[in-house]
């Protein structure tokens, strides 16, 4: 992405209002916020209600919920994640969530995501 607004002295700052934002189904927007070769974040905000496909993906993803109330089902085991939890979905488990309230979650994968690029 070419949307960097300086380096620091350590790496790149990616300037707000140049985010990439996209509505991939009703009821959820995707932001990619930053990534490198090796690793991607991302801010997802849901509506209440929003029900994501159950799906897998070679990526191990970091999940941590700024604000709402999400169910997470991993391997057919199902948890509540609420404003402040955050939890890992390990390579290729089979997964899905639920938005139980207006929600934001802010995701890490590693390696990136190349189908959200």
């Amino acid at each position: 992405m070419q949307n960097l607004e300086k380096r620091g002295p350590r790496g790149m700052i990616i300037a707000g209002d140049q985010l990439h934002i996209s509505h991939p189904e009703p009821g959820l927007q995707r932001e990619i916020l930053v990534h490198s070769p090796t690793m991607m974040l991302v801010r997802h905000e849901m509506t209440k209600g929003w029900r994501g496909t159950v799906h897998q993906h070679r990526h191990e993803q970091m999940v941590y919920v700024i604000s709402g109330c999400i169910e997470i089902t991993v391997g057919g085991i199902s948890r509540k994640a609420t404003t402040g939890d955050s939890f890992i979905v390990e390579s290729n488990a089979e997964h899905y969530a639920v938005a139980l309230e207006d929600s934001i979650v802010l995701d890490v994968f590693t390696p990136p995501r190349e189908d959200y690029l």
